[in-house]
């Protein structure tokens, strides 16, 4: 598979406040390509690279009856080519395939499998069936051909199928290229689901045809209350909070070379956390003193699994109390304080980064 090495930096993690799925670029129309479905309900969303960079990237089309959108965004691949494709590309039955994504959010993966049907009817659509693994988290990603070229976008809508996992044709994009015409000013538009027109507006019906437009797909869904006050936090270091995003009520992003990570525990307690350095194969007592110090407060160092953590908790409550400036301030001085004490720990003990640093 070291075919797909090269192509790989042009396969994205987005990332929204409801979870992630994943999207590719295409060189020819500079756009990035996912399915609607990783996107609903956002008009920013956030591209992560194979170096774990963040960039923002612009909602400009949706097809929500095909599962397409398309997406722009300032993170230009110049350097890297775009996923190849021909207009005219279909499969056979048989042939072999590759899906390349991220499920589960977890790193860049490829699975192969075969087709088994190249024209399967789904809910009134004509699907690419494969037995290659698709997960929650595919969805979005490019399905290429064994000598490298795309011909579907992986969608996981269909989990309750076993051993078998579905593509939009690539033709059905290509379709859609022509709508990119239709809106120079790059705004958020949706496909009328009965003509081919762009609807740029919040409306009941399409301008053009008169078919009835489900303005749902206009909405951006909302921050909770606790999101919104997070997010506050976060903005206090100088980073757009929907680049920190990675789920509902969770953040994950990085201070300088530490992974910072704010989560719900067990609908109670708000946590931040940092994983800072492995614990080194001396010094160790030494080390264990010092932890043993709690002279950091209002955060925690502690152990877990041989890995030395930062840690800060609170009531969920108390962030709509009196104390919410200060709870406020501790969230965005914990991530500047994980990024000073993992090296901190390297040069007083020698401890390592862990794999969860960033170079």
């Amino acid at each position: 598979m070291n075919q797909f090495q090269n192509i790989s930096p042009a396969v994205c993690k987005i990332i929204t406040a409801d979870g992630s799925g994943t999207g590719f670029y295409l060189t020819q129309n500079n756009i990035w390509v996912t399915n609607y479905h990783v996107v609903a309900g956002n008009k920013l969303v956030t591209l992560e690279n194979h170096k774990l960079d963040r960039y923002l990237a612009r909602v400009i089309f949706v097809n929500p009856q095909d599962d397409i959108a398309f997406l722009r965004s300032d993170y230009h691949m110049s350097e890297f080519p775009g996923i190849p494709f021909e207009t005219g590309r279909s499969v056979n039955v048989s042939e072999t395939l590759f899906v390349l994504g991220y499920p589960y959010g977890m790193p860049f993966s490829v699975t192969e499998g075969i087709v088994s049907s190249s024209n399967q009817l789904m809910e009134g659509k004509h699907y690419i069936q494969t037995d290659a693994a698709v997960n929650p988290g595919n969805s979005g990603g490019p399905v290429l051909s064994g000598d490298g070229k795309l011909v579907g976008i992986t969608t996981a809508k269909f989990q309750d199928a076993d051993n078998m996992g579905f593509a939009i044709p690539a033709k059905v994009m290509i379709d859609q290229f022509k709508f990119l015409e239709q809106n120079p000013e790059e705004k958020y538009s949706v496909k009328c689901p009965s003509c081919d027109s762009l609807i740029m507006e919040k409306s009941d019906y399409c301008n053009n045809c008169g078919a009835e437009i489900d303005k749902s797909y206009f909405d951006e869904t909302p921050l909770t209350d606790l999101a919104s006050f997070v997010e506050g936090a976060i903005a206090g270091l100088g980073v757009n909070p929907i680049l920190t995003r990675a789920g509902y009520e969770y953040w994950n992003f990085y201070q300088g070379s530490t992974q910072i990570r704010i989560f719900v525990y067990n609908r109670n307690y708000l946590y931040a956390t940092s994983p800072l350095n492995n614990l080194p194969k001396t010094n160790l007592q030494e080390l264990l003193e010092y932890l043993l110090k709690d002279n950091i407060a209002p955060y925690k160092l502690g152990i877990t699994d041989n890995q030395i953590f930062i840690a800060y908790r609170i009531h969920i409550s108390d962030i709509f109390s009196s104390y919410a400036n200060e709870i406020k301030e501790n969230l965005k001085n914990l991530a500047i304080k994980a990024d000073e004490m993992d090296n901190f720990f390297v040069t007083k003990y020698g401890c390592e980064l862990t794999v969860f640093s960033k170079a």
